[in-house]
């Protein structure tokens, strides 16, 4: 039986302790028209589910949370229940393609059902149409998220044929062997961590080596302890979204790191940087060195397996330097500050204490998650997430993906979240926010892509100076 990790249950505990959360993760595929039908759109997704098995999955609980959540098959899955239809309103822009973004994404899932949602939707502008993926985020994480779109886009402008599919759903368990088999779990955990940790010692100096480098990156993770200052930017959430993007040239960056330094992601958050710095401006507040911690997630993904569905992450917590009015500066900061937590081991810090809390008993695993919620949140401000996409153009039904728009859920005082994506020669920023608090999003977005533009005249300059 398949349970979900710590980490996964805890984006359930976090939406049920926040009135005002939504924890889906998204994106959308905007495609050249026509539109193919809705049928024939529903019937690629039938002819593809067994591609991706957990489509067909619901989460069962465990009472009195003897284990973690476990995956079971639907037995009464009906694939147009998560299939949906709709339509933007004219002109079908930007502020349209916004709305239905925030209206979408901030609805909780049914978990008495399987936790995705597949949303067709024609009226775009130019005669385009668009596909809304939408999956809990305890089923899986930023990168495998984007894996699950092969349920409809393919390499090629051909169609791929449908699979082979003999799936029928297993009997559910009774109540009774149900539990049983979570208090066997429960009584093999301390077996489970005995087998781990004999595994460990089996190299004692990499043991050591592994011991030292995690107490590093421990005592790197307690300065996340200290509240950031406070601003507009954290608060209390109304539970209501607002969505945008900003886009910005794969190209223009590459030459920002060749000329600055740097990788894709210190010149990406640099950009996000200068646009959080606008904001404040603009509100007239005065941005501080330590008014802007930002969770960033950290893949801990091997390479090939994307495809599996669950949450393999950890995370950086690096105060992102929005006092730096130079835009050189805030790069070589965001490289420093990154730079500096990835050699204090504070990913890897992170790996361990899910690793530890995997191994733990999960009833009590589960309360301390629980009252860890219950604590008001004042260390970060925001969330933001970068996540590699495909550099060739991808297909769907024979049209043309020509964006793909990423979406981050925002919760517990985090009025922001940003998610960058890549696609072909973009990387597009997409910034969620709080309805109430965040009226001016665009001001965020345009910050960016202004940030950008004065990233590249900087590199420009560089370039031309004499070596």
């Amino acid at each position: 039986m398949e349970r979900l990790t710590p980490l996964a249950a805890a984006f359930l505990d976090a939406e049920d302790e926040d009135t005002a959360a939504s924890l889906a993760i998204g994106s959308l595929a905007v495609f050249q028209g026509p539109a193919p039908s809705f049928e024939e759109f529903v019937t690629t997704i039938e002819g593809r589910l067994p591609l991706v098995p957990r489509y067909r999955q619901k989460l069962r609980s465990v009472p009195w949370d003897l284990a973690p959540p476990a995956w079971v098959d639907a037995p009464d899955f009906d694939v147009r229940w998560h299939v949906r239809n709709t339509a933007l309103p004219a002109p079908g822009g930007r502020a349209e393609i916004g709305q239905l973004m925030s209206r979408v994404m901030v609805q909780r899932m049914d978990r008495s059902r399987p936790l995705w949602e597949c949303w067709f939707c024609e009226g775009l502008a130019d005669g385009r149409w668009a596909v809304l993926s939408k999956v809990h985020h305890s089923m899986v994480d930023g990168v495998s998220a984007t894996d699950l779109y092969r349920l409809i886009l393919d390499a090629t402008p051909e169609p791929s044929p449908p699979v082979a599919d003999d799936w029928l759903p297993a009997p559910p368990q009774s109540g009774l062997s149900f539990t049983a088999q979570a208090l066997w779990d429960l009584a093999s955990t301390p077996v489970a961590a005995a087998r781990a940790l004999a595994s460990a010692l089996s190299s004692p100096q990499r043991f050591v080596r592994r011991t030292g480098q995690t107490a590093k990156g421990l005592l790197y993770l307690t300065g996340a302890l200290r509240p950031a200052q406070e601003s507009s930017l954290s608060g209390p959430l109304d539970g209501s979204r607002r969505y945008t993007w900003a886009t910005v040239s794969l190209n223009d960056i590459r030459t920002v790191r060749h000329q600055l330094g740097g990788t894709v992601n210190d010149v990406a958050l640099a950009a996000v940087t200068g646009g959080f710095r606008r904001l404040l401006l603009s509100r007239g507040e005065k941005p501080t060195a330590h008014s802007l911690r930002s969770l960033v997630p950290v893949s801990t993904r091997a390479s090939g397996a994307e495809s599996i569905p669950d949450n393999r992450v950890t995370l950086m917590l690096p105060f992102l330097p929005i006092d730096l009015p130079e835009p050189r500066e805030r790069l070589a900061a965001v490289r420093a500050r990154l730079g500096a937590l990835r050699s204090a081991r504070e990913p890897e810090a992170g790996t361990s204490i899910t690793s530890v809390a995997e191994y733990g008993p999960f009833p009590s695993v589960s309360l301390g998650i629980r009252l860890g919620l219950h604590l008001p949140q004042h260390q970060i401000v925001t969330v933001t997430t970068n996540v590699p996409g495909p550099r060739m153009t991808l297909y769907g039904l024979g049209r043309e993906v020509q964006e793909l728009l990423p979406y981050v859920p925002i919760a517990d005082r985090v009025r922001i979240g940003v998610a960058m994506f890549s696609y072909r020669d973009t990387l597009t920023f997409g910034i969620t926010g709080d309805y109430e608090s965040t009226p001016d999003i665009d001001i965020l977005a345009e910050g960016m892509t202004q940030s950008m533009d004065e990233l590249l005249a900087a590199a420009d300059h560089h370039g031309d100076q004499p070596r």
